[in-house]
């Protein structure tokens, strides 16, 4: 299938590694032009190199914290330099550590909201503009499935992202008329860092190895494994596509199955 989006032009943000870059790859192999961004920039390079080197798009690269205050003035003008303009956007952070509920850290929340959720907000209210003029836009925004099914010792996680649910819903149903789509790509046990990172917090906690406990978390999901970068970057530049255009307002998911709920 042709997705249509041959020429368009995207942002995709924490995208040197995992799903964010899972995305980016995708996107490229449509023919998108991609800016990638994140905080270091020799592996911002060679991560672009590559993309553009596979083809059929081209990728470039914006060096970013997504922590500091100005970064997402700092960012779109960068990306609109080096593009021309923003069509897609894939709004992606890092997640939080690994923790209950019980063990509160003020400043560390803060700083996460600040990351995860006001940049998210400030770096796409920056894009609508273009989005409108041309009359065709979208916006996805990667979360976790512990938006729907809270994620045991991930509750900064689930409390962070559950607030975007809600303003990309009502982002959906704003710029709906206006040809703009805002979707939300929920991952569930994909196989990244980050994963490891989560499997090895759990084993500690649990005071077991780390093999059994990733060999017991696959168990649980109806697919019976974890899932990998390139289904869920698949899912993702579906989205973004001009194929899916009727769709906006949406929690997708791409788990295996792992949500119990209907």
């Amino acid at each position: 299938m042709d997705l249509g989006i041959s020429g368009k032009r995207a942002l995709v943000l924490a995208s040197s590694q995992g799903l964010g870059l899972g995305i980016a790859t995708k996107l490229c192999e449509e023919g998108a032009n991609v800016i990638i961004s994140g905080r270091v920039g020799e592996k911002l390079a060679a991560v672009a190199n590559e993309l553009t080197n596979s083809g059929p798009g081209k990728a470039d690269y914006v060096v970013t914290d997504l922590s500091e205050r100005d970064s997402a003035g700092k960012l779109y003008a960068a990306a609109k330099e080096k593009l021309g303009g923003i069509d897609i956007l894939v709004n992606n952070t890092g997640g939080p550590p690994p923790g209950t509920v019980d063990k509160p850290d003020t400043e560390l929340w803060r700083a996460q909201i600040d990351t995860m959720l006001i940049r998210i907000i400030e770096i796409t209210n920056l894009c609508i503009p273009g989005m409108k003029e041309a009359g065709w836009g979208r916006v996805l925004t990667v979360a976790s499935s512990g938006v729907v099914q809270p994620i045991p010792n991930l509750a900064m996680s689930n409390t962070i992202r559950s607030s975007l649910v809600g303003w990309s819903k009502s982002l959906a149903n704003e710029t709906a008329s206006q040809g703009i789509t805002a979707n939300m790509l929920l991952p569930g046990r994909i196989l990244t860092a980050r994963l490891a990172q989560l499997d090895a917090a759990n084993a500690e906690r649990l005071g077991k190895p780390v093999e059994e406990v990733s060999a017991s978390e696959q168990a649980t999901i109806p697919a019976g494994r974890y899932g990998t970068v390139e289904e869920f970057g698949s899912v993702g530049a579906f989205l973004c596509s001009d194929r899916a255009s009727y769709m906006t307002g949406g929690l997708i998911r791409c788990d295996g199955g792992s949500i119990r709920g209907v």
